[in-house]
């Protein structure tokens, strides 16, 4: 074949025909055009990463770590975090869990510098033939180099750019790190699916134990599922699980890790899942309320730092207390009258008509405090968190009807009112500014005539309240609410005295540990410290106390207050009933409010305050013959009941000095005589100075009542004929 038709023929008698000049000028042009091209190459190189993690970012680096909430006794309530993490040390972990990884990920980890150029030429080849969503070949070192970009950039679909970035990074951190830092690094980093990160959170979610603790088989599960951890999930699919796991302890074996031996045994080991037992679930709307302290204090690095916070929940009282508030919630809805939606009768209507704040469903909160230290030993603010997370404990405004009548009482105890007083329970017309006439009603709307402010207080009358608010003025109550811990606004209006007035319920549980310690308010509290991944104390609450009420009054309206549990015809009496003994000291106050759309108790003794609440979201009539002591009464009874059952009864509450005990003659409200008929003289205790003088309609002298526009009992005094 003649040279000029052979491969390349052309091009050698073209350049035979350069001569030396042409030559080196041809030469030159190629160099150069060479050293260009290297010198874009570099400097591509060099800026890729100019958005990259610096050197010194990559030194500071710390792995994201999810807050853990703990419970009193130190169980774990939830964590919070985008990315639930705890981190482990690597040196605290057995051999096999770091080398499972090593060996399924990334076989040759300990000998390339950051970049493995047999994967990465694979990779390359995949990506040409086959896109993005296959490219793999990426080394444990360019794993943790892609989890430090910002989430966006996680997110981004796989591209040339991303990937030498990653590359880039990943030999920064070659330099800056050890193999073993890296590699401990990448176990607190890696994702092991429902949200999971790093071996421990895994561990302990899984196994139920620290990551310390791993078996062979356990560690070498672990290591199968950051490649795809919802299809490999163990609980969701334990097959494809287990397949993969045997895959990882077959690599083991292959790669001289272990023996065939240790791998055939392990491969055997059946698939035991133990996974932590958390009350997460339990107290959503505590976890929440401490969510919101914490964001407050804190800011949204809550979901990163690692804290660690410790609260004052009673995981006992707040299990007995939930099932108790979804059994009487049940009660209600069974009974005659009740024309809500029932709350399973909800459960197949469609999403959108169960969204936002208000539940078509009856609702109900619990609180319980420590009266002396304010802690919340339990919290429920609503029948499911996850219908509304609106908590109606902490959030809500509602009319607390009858449990606001011991405001009252206390402002007329303080202002020298004796609750002896008789007043009269009598229809009662009281003009108000806009020349409308108020006359309120009592329960069942029969009337008991002449009765004292004590039997009126336990028997929940409502005229007589109005009429002791209507002595003792409407500021005084309001002033008297505001020091136990009220906050919201206050009407001076007459129906106040029966609680028209709208309230935060944790603020009726606040007012009512006045109560139950003595005249010394105590502001509630959900945190008890907080402390960073390290263990460093970063800040301890304190318990709040303030001295806002005369003990000697505190003591005289927490006598009232008992007879509503312990008299016969006490409102509040269900909860002896219901089982709490009589010799536990237990004082109460229902509530009903107007057409039963609120049914509330408070019950308090010297070691806890509960607070219930049953209604509608959106007011409206609970059903026939509803009231506090029937709807909302029996979850305190349950719960005190079962706290009694556990701990010790306390001491009744000490009577402070300077108080004035009596006979009564209960007809009358005055000081009993030789006279009085025996059936109506009982005990009665006074503030100095506020005793009645002695009773003279019984005795040599006759009486005459009369009434004053309110109703109030005058006596005009005539011999006897």
């Amino acid at each position: 074949m003649p040279d000029s038709v052979k491969p390349g023929g052309l091009l050698r008698r073209w350049y035979g025909r350069l001569g030396p000049r042409g030559r080196w000028l041809l030469l030159t042009a190629f160099l150069s055009f060479l050293g260009l091209g290297a010198g874009l190459a570099w400097g591509a190189w060099t800026h890729v990463c100019d958005d990259c993690p610096s050197i010194a970012q990559i030194y500071a680096f710390q792995p994201k770590e999810a807050t853990r909430v703990f419970a009193d006794d130190g169980s774990l309530l939830a964590e919070l975090a985008v990315e639930r993490r705890t981190a482990v040390a690597y040196r605290a972990l057995p051999w096999y869990v770091p080398q499972a990884f090593v060996a399924i990920e990334d076989k040759r980890f300990w000998h390339h510098h950051g970049i493995d150029l047999l994967r990465t030429l694979r990779a390359g080849v995949e990506f040409a033939l086959h896109g993005y969503d296959v490219a793999g070949g990426s080394t444990i070192t360019q794993q943790l180099a892609g989890n430090m970009f910002p989430s966006a950039v996680n997110r981004q679909k796989l591209s040339i750019r991303r990937k030498l970035k990653e590359m880039h990074v990943a030999l920064d951190l070659e330099r800056a790190y050890t193999k073993q830092e890296i590699l401990g690094a990448y176990l607190n980093q890696i994702n092991f699916g429902r949200g999971h990160y790093g071996v421990q959170s895994a561990a302990r979610w899984l196994f139920g134990e620290d990551a310390r603790d791993l078996n062979l088989p356990e560690a070498a599960l672990l290591a199968a599922l950051p490649k795809a951890p919802e299809r490999y999930s163990p609980i969701d699919h334990p097959e494809r699980a287990v397949v993969r796991r045997n895959l990882v302890l077959q690599e083991m074996e292959d790669q001289g890790m272990i023996d065939r031996g240790t791998a055939e045994a392990a491969k055997a080991y059946p698939l035991a899942l133990h996974r932590e037992t958390e009350n997460e679930g339990t107290a959503p709307y505590f976890v929440e309320w401490v969510r919101q302290q914490l964001m407050d204090r804190y800011g949204s690095q809550i979901y990163e730092a690692g804290l660690r916070v410790y609260t004052t929940l009673d995981p006992g009282i707040q299990s007995v207390a939930d099932s108790a508030l979804h059994a009487q919630l049940d009660w209600v809805e069974q009974q005659p009258g009740f024309q809500g939606p029932t709350f399973q009768a909800t459960r197949s209507w469609p999403e959108e008509k169960l969204q936002g704040t208000e539940m078509p469903y009856v609702q109900g909160l619990f609180i319980a405090l420590d009266p002396k230290t304010g802690n919340v030993l339990s919290l429920i603010g609503g029948r499911d968190f996850d219908d509304s997370e609106f908590d109606r404990a902490t959030q809500a405004l509602r009319q607390p009807g009858s449990v606001f009548k011991p405001f009252v009482y206390t402002a007329a105890i303080a202002s020298g009112i004796p609750v002896s007083q008789i007043f009269y329970d009598t229809p009662v017309e009281i003009v108000l500014p806009d020349s409308s006439i108020y006359s309120p009603k009592d329960f069942g709307g029969e009337f008991l005539g002449p009765i004292t402010m004590r039997e009126a207080l336990y028997r929940s009358i409502n005229v007589v309240a109005v009429k002791v608010g209507q002595k003792v003025g409407e500021e005084a109550i309001a002033q008297y609410a505001h020091a136990l811990g009220i906050t919201t606004e206050i009407p001076r209006v007459p129906s106040v005295a029966i609680g028209s007035a709208s309230v935060i319920p944790i603020q009726i549980a606040e007012a009512y540990t006045t109560f139950a310690n003595e005249g010394v308010r105590v502001m509630p509290r959900a945190i008890l410290r907080v402390e960073d991944s390290d263990g460093n104390v970063l800040w301890s609450s304190q318990v709040q106390r303030e001295d806002v009420l005369d003990r000697r009054v505190s003591y005289i309206m927490l006598s009232l207050l008992r007879d509503v549990v312990d008299k016969p015809h006490g409102t509040g009496r269900i909860v002896r009933r219901d089982g709490v003994p009589a010799d536990v000291p237990v004082a109460g106050k229902t509530g009903t409010t107007n057409n039963a759309t609120d049914a509330w108790f408070v019950g308090l003794t010297p070691d806890i305050v509960t607070t219930s609440w049953v209604g509608f979201d959106r007011p409206r009539h609970l059903h026939y013959n509803a009231q506090g002591g029937v709807d909302a009464a029996p979850i305190n009874a349950a719960v005190l009941k079962w706290y009694y059952e556990r701990h010790p009864v306390p001491a009744p509450w000490p009577e402070p000095e300077g108080l004035v005990h009596d006979s009564v003659d209960e007809s009358t409200g005055m000081l009993a005589t030789q006279w009085c008929p025996p059936d109506s003289v009982d005990q009665e205790v006074f503030l100095p100075g506020t005793e009645p003088r002695p009773c003279d309609v019984h005795g040599p002298f006759s009486s005459v009542r009369r009434r004053d526009s309110l109703g109030l009992d005058t006596l005009d005094y005539r011999p006897r004929r």
